[in-house]
């Protein structure tokens, strides 16, 4: 299949530091070209990509500071994608909502992934007036606050096996929180469990500055007045590995609706077991008692971490492996592609347009 796919041009696909929607297209994207797809990623200057690429800005807009504004630039790649939308079978969109009153006459051969929180009232008037866009959700508790849409699909990420690797016997003796400072993530939880189970904790994290004023006013102070805790700050890629494989288990206390938390099946893939309250997706990702532990109050995960710890690593890596790989992501997607109506019926005669051979393999 011709395959555009079309990331946020705020941060590099894969992206430098914190960025979980660019890190699972770049996964998808090149797990579709290892299978075989021709893939065209629309991305910024500074992506890296087995697949073609069409640069829709510089840099990575939050790293580019004679970038004020991103909305220009984000406009100048919609109109980029309208030019070229005939070239391709699908057309895979990771860029929220923007691109809807764009995609109204090729509507039926687009997916977009909708990589957010759904609950914020002022996405609701927006999803009713584009009925009838295909959306794919990342959990299926994503779609709990939204109105009756077109959903085509629920796909789970996955990572490339051999990202992460099995971490056996961590040599640190730490629990780990990995993600952004914000109120959602409770970090505070984090700080107060390792505490009171006499642990220490390793904090890897990224702060926006719209969550400066909680770091400043509640996780600092937490951070300096507890000697077990360590605030690493935000890591990249390569250093992701040894913080999450040589943890005993991670923590995820959040406190919302999280519509899949990345973090979890990236701390599987290391063998490392999760500690997770049960909101939003974190049901539908942790298999309990097998890649991590579930709980529902600061008393329980207290009372679990000594179960955590005694879990078997291998069964975690395991359930990684059989669940969450970017291979099973990539056929997900294909299966909706092919299952899209105007890729059944105009894609070929696309294909003829533009004098090129079919490869869809899919009857009408």
């Amino acid at each position: 299949m011709k395959i555009a796919q079309i990331a946020p041009l705020a941060e590099s696909v894969p992206p430098k530091l914190y960025g979980g929607t660019e890190r699972i297209v770049s996964y998808l994207t090149e797990e579709l070209v290892a299978q075989g797809h021709d893939v065209t990623l629309f991305a910024s200057g500074d992506s890296v990509t087995n697949a073609r690429m069409v640069a829709c800005s510089d840099v990575a807009l939050r790293l580019s500071p004679a970038v004020r504004d991103h909305l220009p630039h984000q406009v100048v790649m919609l109109e980029e994608i309208r030019r070229r939308s005939h070239e391709f079978d699908v057309l895979h969109f990771h860029i929220d909502l923007m691109h809807f009153p764009l995609i109204r006459g090729f509507a039926d051969r687009t997916v977009t992934t909708l990589h957010g929180r759904l609950d914020l009232p002022d996405l609701k008037p927006v999803y009713q007036a584009f009925p009838d866009i295909p959306l794919v959700s990342i959990s299926n508790d994503q779609r709990r606050p939204m109105a009756p849409v077109n959903w085509v699909g629920t796909v789970y990420h996955g990572l490339p096996v051999g990202l992460l690797p099995f971490t056996e016997k961590p040599v640190g003796n730490y629990l780990a929180f990995l993600g952004r400072i914000s109120p959602e993530k409770r970090p505070d939880r984090a700080i107060e469990i390792a505490a009171r189970v006499g642990m220490p904790l390793k904090i890897a994290a990224k702060i926006d500055n719209a969550d400066k004023a909680y770091w400043e006013t509640v996780i600092e102070p937490m951070v300096k007045s507890h000697p077990n805790v360590e605030f690493i700050g935000e890591i990249n890629e390569h250093q992701k590995a040894g913080f999450l494989g040589n943890a005993r288990a991670l923590l995820f206390p959040i406190d919302w609706p999280e519509p899949f938390g990345l973090v979890m099946i990236e701390a599987m893939a290391c063998g490392t077991p999760v500690i997770a309250f049960g909101c939003g997706s974190v049901p539908e990702v942790i298999d309990n008692g097998a890649s991590g532990i579930l709980v529902g109050s600061m008393t329980e995960a207290v009372e679990n971490v000594e179960w955590a710890l005694r879990m078997d690593r291998k069964k975690v890596r395991a359930t990684f492996e059989k669940r969450f790989s970017a291979e099973r992501m990539a056929r997900d997607y294909i299966d909706i592609y092919r299952s899209l109506p105007g890729v059944r019926t105009k894609a070929a005669p696309l294909r003829r347009a533009n004098g090129q051979g079919l490869d869809l393999r899919v009857v009408a």
